[in-house]
């Protein structure tokens, strides 16, 4: 797996269970003063000239943090025949790859060898997602090094579907040492972006097999849905994850949710379980749904970290050194 690593770090890396490491605040103080500025400039610059940046960058560290931990796996490109995590199936819609490597550039300049594209990618959506407010809506902190292996073949089981139940959501969350409030207030993320037709299509037409709808789903959604994306569904087609505000990060998602406007079957699930539905109603409130987002932000963005002399710092986001 990772050069020189022991048995025990390997199993760490891989469950996720383990948190924060050696992550601090202002970790490149010293070493590279104007690397957290100069994220944050660069990505604001990007969002200001494209919307949807946000929600790709935050999606893209979701999926990079749930395989081998936050460790920027999810940014290397393939070596020869073997494909990287980026090939797998749940990430070939994910985008804001030359975001992050034009950052790296400018870092590299900047401070040679210093920045791991790691911190990069945690500070990068953190601080798109914020760019409405100019104020960082959660901490980051900072001290990542960089993973040498990606591989597809780790993907699946491990990424959050669209399709899951709660069970399953909830037994893969516990993995990576998070629960189910953390798994509540993460799926508040849909708040922003888009999704293609064919993640909750059969929600619409064929839910059971029989031609039919998901009953879960409210009912007058549905046909608007429908009207957006007819069957068969067209791969390029997107709808809004959330109706009423998807250019707006709040809690908006929790209220369409109650209305039964979930728009994945994994979004529904939430409310089948007595814990997670109580968390839902209580993070419709917009102060409520940011504090624990950012709680759980900080616990996802510190699974199976590398720090020390673990791992590496690239010079280049997609290849290893």
């Amino acid at each position: 797996m990772r050069t020189g690593f022991i048995f025990l770090l390997i199993s760490v890396a891989v469950s996720g269970v383990c948190h924060g490491g050696e992550l601090r605040k202002n970790f490149y103080k010293k070493s590279c003063p104007l690397a957290e500025e100069i994220i944050r400039i660069m990505t604001w610059n990007r969002v200001a000239s494209n919307v949807a940046l946000p929600a790709k960058l935050l999606r893209m560290h979701f999926h990079d943090c749930f395989v081998r931990g936050c460790d920027a796996s999810i940014l290397l490109d393939r070596v020869g025949t073997d494909q990287a995590e980026k090939d797998a199936r749940p990430n070939l819609s994910l985008s804001g790859y030359d975001e992050i490597n034009d950052i790296k550039s400018k870092l590299e300049q900047a401070c040679p060898g210093v920045v791991s594209c790691a911190d990069i990618l945690a500070l990068a959506a953190r601080d798109a997602v914020s760019f409405p407010s100019r104020t960082p809506l959660w901490d980051v902190l900072t001290g990542r090094r960089d993973g040498n292996v990606s591989l597809a073949s780790e993907v699946n089981g491990n990424i959050p579907s669209p399709f899951s139940d709660f069970s399953t959501l909830k037994q893969l969350f516990v993995k990576k040492g998070l629960n189910v409030n953390d798994l509540v207030a993460l799926s508040g993320a849909h708040t922003i972006g888009f999704a293609h037709c064919g993640t909750f299509s059969r929600r619409l037409y064929n839910f059971t097999g029989k031609g039919d709808a998901d009953p879960s789903l409210n009912a007058t959604y549905i046909q608007s849905l429908k009207a957006q994306c007819p069957n068969p569904a067209n791969a390029q087609t997107t709808v809004e994850m959330d109706p009423q505000s998807s250019g707006s990060f709040d809690s908006s998602y929790f209220n369409i949710l109650v209305q039964n406007k979930g728009l994945f079957q994994s979004d529904a699930a939430l409310l089948t379980d007595r814990a997670s539905s109580k968390t839902v109603q209580q993070l419709r409130k917009p102060r409520a749904f940011l504090d624990e987002f950012g709680k759980s932000m900080k616990k996802m963005a510190a699974i199976g970290v590398l720090t020390g002399k673990a791992g590496e710092i690239r010079k280049q986001c997609g290849v290893v050194n």
